[in-house]
């Protein structure tokens, strides 16, 4: 299998070249970056299997030239602004693609790729990814679904909680207070609702779970529950759904009055000598103080909660998961919840495993037994738990 890797020197691009090279299916891996040397200062990584090129992403020519080597596949880390140009490079050279970001931005590329014979799978990472394999696995053992709530999150563990957000950055800054300005949208009592993203931090749904391990989180409603319910078709027997971001108590209550205050806007401040928004002072202020030891570890826990009838019982199935970070390599958690859940994807479609062709998804394309199997290979364990309801 020969893999072209795009983004190969970021955090997810990394942890998948050091999964690739250790897999003995691999014979070759290209990192493609726009600063291909760093590859080097990651010594955990084997390089007899790697090469390096240059690749400058915001050049719809390069990306489409990086391509016409005799790759079986195509895993894309770069940022989302780059989804849709990779997806139209991917399809130009005819090669299989696997991202880990939202497909909106591509989802009219379907019948452009059924052409040209090929999958291209957005989604592939942690959160969304993993979580919505572990809802199609919930849909296919239910007769009939009434709950489907998913949650997850990047959080440090107890020890690395030294300041007063009780977070640390396992990705992006940027990406991190984009995120706390999202809509949401879910089912409760079998109605729609709409969360605007001004109310992120200030709605009736926010809640408290218990983590094995972990204790209390709080829960807070994040991205469109409803989407998924769809792709699963299970909309007609739905009477709750949503997904959540997971955080240590006091998120909200930290961010509720920032929002307010206008802290997050990208609208520049007036009076000021140079053209700067809160935002950019916020990630300014932040960055430097949120950053990870080498001893610390980050975790990514999640959660996904499914009631329904089987064989006419009401049972409940939990299957939960937490990645620490691997400190011997010092890949995050969040980083290696990310890029191997990718690997093993583009694996299956170079095997076969995935037959469909067009713009797909985890939640109906990827076969799930299979996928938990070669996850837990990998050291990443969900733990699956049913209980019998009244």
């Amino acid at each position: 299998m020969q893999v072209l890797v795009l983004g190969g020197c970021g955090g997810q691009g990394r942890a998948a070249m050091y999964d690739l090279s250790r897999n003995e299916k691999v014979s070759r891996v290209t990192c493609a970056d726009l600063q291909p040397d760093l590859l080097d200062a990651f010594e955990f990584i084997p390089k007899d299997k790697i090469q390096t090129v240059y690749l400058d992403a915001t050049n719809p020519n390069a990306l489409a030239a990086v391509m016409e080597d005799s790759f079986d596949v195509v895993l894309d880390f770069l940022p989302p602004q780059c989804v849709r140009p990779v997806a139209e490079a991917a399809i130009k050279n005819g090669l299989p693609l696997i991202n880990t970001n939202y497909p909106y931005d591509i989802l009219d590329l379907d019948g452009p790729a059924r052409e040209k014979n090929i999958a291209i799978i957005p989604e592939c990472g942690l959160d969304p990814g993993i979580d919505l394999v572990l809802c199609k696995y919930a849909r296919d053992y239910f007769d009939t679904v009434h709950k489907l709530n998913s949650y997850c999150g990047g959080i440090p563990e107890k020890a690395a909680c030294d300041n007063p957000l009780n977070y640390k950055i396992s990705w992006n800054i940027e990406a991190v207070l984009n995120s706390q300005k999202r809509d949401a949208t879910l089912i409760a009592a079998s109605e729609k609702i709409h969360i605007p993203a001004e109310a992120q931090h200030d709605n009736t749904f926010i809640h408290q779970i218990e983590f094995p391990g972990l204790g209390p989180l709080e829960a807070i409603p994040n991205g469109d529950a409803v989407h998924y319910a769809e792709l699963l078709d299970i909309t007609k027997s739905l009477q709750e759904t949503g997904r959540y971001t997971l955080r240590w108590p006091g998120w909200c209550d930290f961010w509720r009055p920032l929002k307010e205050l206008g802290f997050l806007s990208h609208v520049p401040i007036k009076g000021m000598p140079h053209e700067v928004s809160p935002f950019e002072i916020v990630a300014t202020i932040l960055a430097p103080q949120l950053q990870y030891k080498d001893e610390e570890k980050d975790l990514a826990v999640m959660v996904n909660v499914i009631e329904g009838l089987k064989n006419g019982d009401r049972q409940r199935m939990t299957c939960s998961l937490l990645i620490e970070r691997d400190l011997s390599t010092g890949l995050m958690a969040m980083n290696i919840g990310v890029a191997y859940p990718a690997c093993i994807i583009a694996e299956m479609i170079v095997n076969g495993e995935i037959t469909p062709k067009g713009v797909l998804s985890p939640a109906v394309d990827v076969p799930c037994q299979r996928f938990l199997e070669r996850l837990q290979t990998k050291g990443i364990v969900v733990q699956e738990r049913i209980d019998a309801l009244n």
